[in-house]
């Protein structure tokens, strides 16, 4: 007898549809002057960034209407990983653009690996501790062995070097510890060793030494490593409650580098001011509520731990760009979900979103209640 679906979560489904159309409004609203002085096209990133997010919205519907549990075949996850580990290993001897070596391909074709690691670590635990069962309560045979893998997905890309991916990827694979069942001893302990080893490890190079002091003290050196911070702050702070208007801009004027990247936030806040920024902000905390309650209501042990990687990693990755942009955290190369201009990480994400939306047809309960 065929199994009965339910229809996939209609609200998940409309925020990211809204956020995807804020995304495009803003990425040409944020990149149309440095279009023209560069391109000569005012259209150049929006006419790329629509390209990408048609793509990603048919992977988006595609992966919608794929029965999760197929990706949970043990020579698909095999050969995914092996895959996976190896364009890892590959990117490491492309060649480096500003500092880092992040891409394979050329140009627009390119894609990051990073990106579609994501997916596959989440989908490669959730196999694992899925399978563990009362195991996962086991330091040695539950703890290590998911640290271990996230460890060497998370070492690979730190070498690229891409420290905030790295870190989104271990929080990630810790969130998908608690939620399968980890002892809250191991995972405090864990939790502040990480925080040990992080801050070590962004005092162990020069470069990242230098956004820690210009995180505390940015007017220190503002032409300089503190340079983002300010003028993002300057963005955030004209935008006032009601913003300049739309297209309105001034940071976009050559004063934030590509601002339809890692700062955007910093032009909707301007542009759009504290009601723009807040409805952007209320949409993430929508789609990561619905994303968790994907993850309660589904019956399988394996849907709910891909749910709750999925929602986590946005989740996670959606707060890193926000705080950097607010000045909270220290300047790092986060993009934000859906929004920021990109096109691997807008397909990998839609993808990994359509997934979570198959998920949800099989939610014990499914809806609005």
């Amino acid at each position: 007898m065929k199994e009965k679906r339910n229809s996939i979560d209609f609200v998940l489904f409309i925020v990211i549809l809204m956020l995807l159309a804020v995304g495009l409004v803003m990425i040409f609203s944020a990149s149309m002057v440095t279009d023209l002085q560069k391109q000569g096209d005012g259209y150049y990133h929006l006419k790329r960034q629509a390209i990408w997010t048609v793509l990603g919205i048919i992977a988006m519907l595609t992966a919608a209407n794929v029965d999760f549990r197929k990706f949970r075949n043990k020579k698909l996850i095999k050969f995914s990983m092996l895959i996976i580990l190896g364009l890892l290993v590959v990117v490491l001897f492309m060649p480096a653009a500003k500092g880092a070596s992040r891409w394979i391909g050329v140009g627009s074709l390119g894609f990051q690996p990073s990106e579609l690691a994501k997916i596959i670590l989440i989908i490669y635990l959730a196999d694992s501790l899925a399978r563990k069962g009362n195991n996962v309560k086991s330091f040695i045979k539950g703890v290590v062995p998911t640290l271990l893998v996230a460890g060497l997905f998370s070492g690979l890309i730190m070498l690229q070097p891409n420290m905030s991916t790295a870190v989104i990827l271990f929080a990630t694979a810790f969130c998908m510890l608690f939620v399968s069942g980890a002892r809250w001893l191991h995972l405090g302990g864990l939790a502040g060793s990480g925080i040990l080893a992080a801050a070590a490890f962004a005092m162990s190079a020069d470069y990242r030494r230098k956004r820690v002091f210009a995180f505390l003290n940015p007017w220190q050196d503002p032409l300089g490593d503190g340079y983002q911070a300010i003028q993002s702050l300057y963005g955030l702070g004209a935008g006032g409650f009601f913003g300049l208007g739309l297209g309105q801009s001034r940071q976009k004027w050559l004063y934030i580098p590509e601002a339809q990247n890692d700062f955007i936030f910093a032009i909707i806040g301007e542009e759009l001011g504290f009601i723009g920024a807040f409805f952007v902000i209320a949409l993430f905390g929508i789609l990561v509520w619905r994303g968790f309650k994907i993850a309660l209501n589904c019956s399988d042990k394996f849907g709910t731990l891909v749910a709750t990687g999925i929602t986590a990693f946005i989740a996670i990755q959606a707060s890193i760009n926000l705080l950097v942009v607010s000045s909270f955290m220290p300047v790092t190369g986060v993009t934000l979900p859906l929004i920021s201009y990109g096109g691997s990480s807008l397909l990998f994400t839609l993808g990994s979103l359509g997934i979570l939306l198959n998920i949800s047809r099989y939610s014990k309960r499914n809806g609005v209640e």
